[in-house]
């Protein structure tokens, strides 16, 4: 799932398909419940619906143009461990040296299936297939012709396992993803009908990784010790995601510079639906200018319509994945 906050931040043509993650499907893995993260995907298999996801800041061009990004996703289970899911962008691009320009990104879709779950430990993994369909975007606002294909690897741990004498760091979950994005096109070549001269770009493969630290309120209250703080402050997850990308084979015109964002920001999570909110800091100038943000709605359809639209298409109805059971 991915907003593509830095497709233009990537030096040469690494910028044309490595994106940012947006949020994932949530899960609950013992008493822990992995919130859907917005700047990476996380390690859940769900039916859920994410939209809008919007975000605003300034882009790794030089100069930087102002970026604002909206988008919407949709993840469907087949069975009760795998799902698919399918996501559009649309983005608006404002250089400060020509008029704006907007158009949607490439469809892109996510083939994902959760191998291991382990609740005593509150850790699960999954893997995945991103797939970025090429052509079906605007090349305005830097869509590519070719395929894009990321295998991934995504992870969760929580640290609810840990002993009595840390109990205040068993509300602390930990996850991560790490994928190679393999362009269906070594090259693209163009030719320039003015001078007749022919420019060739290398398509470089990239090593799209990330990951967050969280801190979750109400795994606070419910598994170590209730406070008695208000309803809302039991209800958030502050978190602090990164998403980083390093192209590493075919760099000979995209570099091998390393690009991205951290984001601190709050998530606030119920029984049917969570909002987010983060700042986007750029880790270096390649990758942007000034600190952006971006927010997303994000509805659990398994939670609410688990016999419905959120059963999966193959198997039973499965116990809905909810913070806060009972309500």
């Amino acid at each position: 799932m991915s907003t593509r906050l830095w497709r233009v931040a990537l030096p040469g043509l690494a910028a044309a398909f490595v994106s940012i993650g947006q949020a994932g499907a949530h899960e609950v893995v013992g008493n822990r419940f992995f919130p859907a993260t917005l700047n990476i995907d996380d390690p859940g298999v769900n039916d859920e619906l994410a939209i809008p996801t919007i975000s605003y800041f300034k882009n790794g061009d030089s100069p930087p143009a102002k970026q604002f990004d909206f988008s919407g996703e949709y993840a469907k289970r087949i069975t009760d461990a795998f799902a698919i899911s399918i996501g559009a962008d649309w983005t608006r691009l404002k250089p400060s040296w020509m008029p704006a320009v907007s158009g949607f990104q490439n469809v892109e879709t996510l083939f994902k299936y959760r191998v291991y779950r382990n609740p005593e430990h509150e850790f699960v993994m999954s893997i995945g297939l991103g797939v970025e369909w090429g052509g079906t975007g605007s090349a305005t606002v830097g869509a590519e012709q070719f395929n894009v294909y990321t295998p991934t690897l995504f992870f969760g741990k929580g640290l609810g396992d840990l002993p009595d004498t840390v109990s205040w760091l068993r509300p602390v979950a930990i996850t991560g993803q790490i994928g190679y994005a393999v362009p269906g096109r070594a090259k693209t070549v163009t030719l320039d009908a003015d001078s007749g001269d022919i420019d060739i770009e290398r398509n470089a493969r990239v090593l799209a990784w990330g990951g967050s630290i969280q801190y979750s309120m109400p795994y606070l209250r419910s598994a170590v010790v209730d406070l008695d703080l208000p309803a809302f402050i039991n209800s958030l997850i502050p978190i602090v995601e990164f998403s980083l990308q390093t192209p590493v084979a075919n760099t000979l015109t995209s570099g091998t510079v390393t690009t991205g964002t951290i984001n601190p920001g709050v998530i606030w999570v119920g029984n049917y639906f969570q909002v987010g909110v983060e700042a986007v800091i750029p880790v270096n100038r390649q990758s942007g200018s000034g600190v952006g943000v971006l927010a997303q709605l994000h509805f659990y359809l398994d939670s609410i319509d688990p016999r419905g639209i959120g059963k999966p298409i193959f198997g039973s109805a499965v116990q809905p994945a909810k913070p806060f059971p009972g309500n």
